[in-house]
């Protein structure tokens, strides 16, 4: 079972590939959008809201945040193995492993950001 910081630390990795993408890209596919990711295991949830200039830092949440515009769930390790290899997401996703729910749009653009 991997920590929350591993977890926490995979998800900024994730979210930090917005920074590879140029900003007419970025802004069209995420514009203010937020992002979290329920760790089954640890009972954690983390969040991020993406922006024109990219993510905001990987934070926990906190009791009294709204429901983030794109929600994953998933244990720990498949957090941390989703950051070392994200195309595996379909897999994962198909097997049960992961969890998502957005809208198509937001689909859509998180097969980007994947």
């Amino acid at each position: 079972m991997a920590s929350a910081e591993e977890c926490r630390e995979a998800l900024q990795t994730l979210s930090g590939r917005l920074t590879e993408m140029s900003p007419a890209d970025r802004a069209s596919y995420f514009g203010q959008r937020s992002m979290s990711c329920h760790v089954t295991d640890l009972g954690v949830t983390f969040v991020t809201r993406f922006t024109d200039n990219g993510a905001t830092p990987v934070t926990e949440a906190k009791p009294d945040d709204p429901p983030a515009d794109i929600r994953l769930t998933a244990n720990s390790d498949d957090v941390v193995s989703l950051s070392a290899t994200p195309a595996n997401i379909a897999r994962m996703w198909i097997a049960g492993r992961v969890q998502v729910h957005a809208s198509m749009r937001d689909l859509l653009a998180l097969r980007k950001l994947l």
